[in-house]
This record gives C-alpha cells, structure tokens and sequence, in this order.
C-alpha cells in the first residue's frame, strides 16, 4: 500500500513539472530563457559589429547610376567632339572651297562679260561715223597785209573716197573753227549697236576763223534737216528727221531728251591752227566725241597725163 501511494505521488509530481498553462512559461523555463539572452547580448557586447560592415553592400551598390551617368555624359562629349572636329576639318573647308570655286567661277563669268563688253565698246570708239577731210591749199597775206588761209573740205568714207563735191574755202587768219551740232544716246544703245541709236550723229553747221564773226562763217549742213550724207546713205525715219528739226527744244528739255534716249545734245566747235601744206581730218566718234586728228603733209598734186 504505501508502495502504490508512492508511486501515485511521483507520477502526479512529474505531470505537474512538465505541463503547464498555454502561452505561459513555467519558472524554471523562463529562468533558462532570460539566461539564455544574457549570454547572447554579452557575446555581442564582446564583438562590437561595425555598423560600416553592414552599410557597405548598400554604398558598393548606389554608386552604379552615378557611374552609368558620368560615362554617359563622357560618350556624348566624345560624339559631339567627333562632330565638331569632322565639322571643322572636312565640312567646313569643303564649304568654303566650294563656295571659293563658286566665287570665281562667278567672278570669271561677270570678266568675261566685262571683257566682251570693253572689246565691244573699243571696236566702237575705233569706229568713226562722220569724217571729213581739211587740205590747206594755200596761206598768204592779202593786199592789206592780213593772212589769208585757203582750204579743200570734203566729206570722204572710211577708205578715203569722197562722199560729195569738195568745197574750196577761203577763211582770214590761221585758227580755223569746224562748229557742229552732237547728238548722243545712251551707252546700251551703242553697246548693242542699236541700227539708229547705236552711233552718235553730227551736222556740220559751218565753219569759220578766229578773225571773224561765227554768223559770218560757210555753212555746210542745213541746219533743222537730216544731214545730206545721212540721207544719201539710206532713207531718214521720222525719228531722225524729229531729232534734227527739234534740235534745241530736246537740249533744252530733259525729260523730252530721256524718252528718245538722248545722253547729250549740244553744239561742239573745235578748232585748229592751220599750217600750209598740211591735210586735217575732223572726225566724229560713235560715242560723239568730235575729234581733229595732227596734220600730215598733203601729197603734191600729180600732174596731168
């Protein structure tokens, strides 16, 4: 009996160590825990962990972007440079080769012009659209002791062939005066040889010396018509013959003057002093200018078979 009553004790002794009340320690459990997480701080107080350690995966990591971005913007400075330098080496002095060429070609184009042009208004200015030739004759003293100067004025073409009957003059002292009435266009006329325009046109009004009044002087065109060998060479316009009968109303009125492409119409009276034995020739100009070229000696008279 006392064996059995024993046994019942210690097997209730035991249940009463081992179970206990859920979500409950028993004390001596509780006691092994709190030792438990004693010993656990006190190793972790004996090996202090650098909080650096753990941070260093994390600083290893951030810096990517930061790098992408650097050799990014590297690259792109490259690409740009590479532009810049293939821009500045190659594009650059191809552009400006090609626009030198282009200058020059531009600048050859407008010489050539230039060139035709001048050569154009040389073979002009060569040209003489009116000439006449002066052959002093004779000079001599008169009975009263004044000089007297006889001269041959005949209008001959390019090759020297008289266009008209000679006329002999017999003029006091020696200066002689050839009084003649210009007309003259516009340069574009002349330089594209204009049938009507393209030359300047002259009227020999009439000749006299410096020792006498110039109304006293041999007139040889009439004045206020087409000049007789202007007609001879073809039939005159209406426009010719409105230039010559409206001579001075046009030199007296500009804007008159501007619709006939008229640059300049006025009087022009050169002179020379004459020598004997000597032949002049009074030209015109196909830019109008009225010209009395040096005088040569005029060939003895051949005789008569």
């Amino acid at each position: 009996m006392n064996f059995v009553h024993r046994r019942r004790k210690k097997s209730a002794r035991g249940k009463a160590g081992f179970l206990c009340t859920p979500g409950k320690l028993p004390a001596a459990a509780d006691d092994f825990v709190r030792k438990r997480e004693w010993r656990i701080h006190a190793a972790v107080a004996a090996f202090p962990i650098d909080d650096t350690l753990l941070l260093e995966p994390v600083k290893t990591l951030r810096p990517l972007p930061n790098r992408l971005f650097i050799w990014s913007i590297v690259l792109v400075a490259i690409a740009a440079a590479s532009v810049y330098l293939s821009y500045e080496l190659i594009v650059k002095p191809r552009q400006v080769l090609q626009d030198q060429i282009r200058e020059q070609k531009e600048t050859i184009a407008k010489l050539e012009q230039d060139k035709q042009r001048l050569e154009a208004y040389l073979k002009i200015l060569k040209r003489i659209d009116r000439r006449a030739r002066v052959e002093v004759l004779r000079q001599a003293k008169n009975q009263q002791g004044n000089l007297q100067t006889t001269i041959r004025f005949t209008e001959v073409d390019d090759t020297g062939k008289p266009l008209n009957a000679s006329r002999e003059l017999t003029l006091p002292g020696q200066e002689v005066y050839f009084d003649t009435l210009v007309i003259k266009f516009d340069d574009h006329f002349v330089e594209q040889d204009d049938p009507v325009k393209g030359r300047a046109l002259m009227l020999f009004r009439r000749i006299f010396s410096s020792t006498m009044r110039a109304e006293d002087g041999y007139v040889v065109d009439a004045e206020g018509q087409v000049p007789q060998v202007y007609a001879d060479r073809q039939t005159p316009s209406s426009f010719e013959k409105d230039l010559w009968k409206r001579f001075w109303e046009l030199a007296n009125n500009e804007k008159l003057a501007k619709e006939r492409g008229v640059r300049a119409i006025h009087g022009d009276a050169p002179y020379m002093r004459l020598e004997p034995d000597r032949v002049y020739e009074v030209c015109l100009r196909s830019t109008g200018e009225v010209i009395i070229t040096p005088g040569t000696l005029l060939a003895p008279p051949q005789p008569a078979p």
